[in-house]
């Protein structure tokens, strides 16, 4: 993983902003069990609702240090981090390349 990657949301997760919260569910699964509802904090809620497809990762670091008082390097980390974990709860999935994603979109 690195900040030259464009991601993309899929669809079998879905992510839905109540109030000041972003609440992920991912489809499919057993909705009853709360360990499969992911809800995220404001810097996450952030990142999530930056990856479009379009935007590297180096790209939502910088909507990230525009948003809040973080240094690159602590905002770099973060997003690494978290991304990594929507990788692994099959939230999202990398795109080959910015070309690939305006095919995409």
């Amino acid at each position: 993983m690195d900040l030259s990657t464009c991601y993309q949301k899929v669809p079998s997760v879905v992510g839905r902003r109540i109030e000041d919260e972003v609440i992920l569910v991912p489809i499919g699964r057993n909705i009853g069990d709360l360990q499969n509802i992911y809800t995220l904090n404001e810097v996450a809620a952030c990142v999530w609702e930056a990856i479009d497809g379009n935007r590297t990762l180096a790209e939502v670091v910088d909507v990230i240090i525009q948003e809040f008082d973080v240094d690159r390097q602590r905002a770099e980390k973060d997003t690494l981090e978290f991304t990594g974990q929507l990788v692994e709860i099959g939230g999202i999935a990398p795109i080959k390349s910015k070309t690939a994603a305006s095919l995409v979109a």
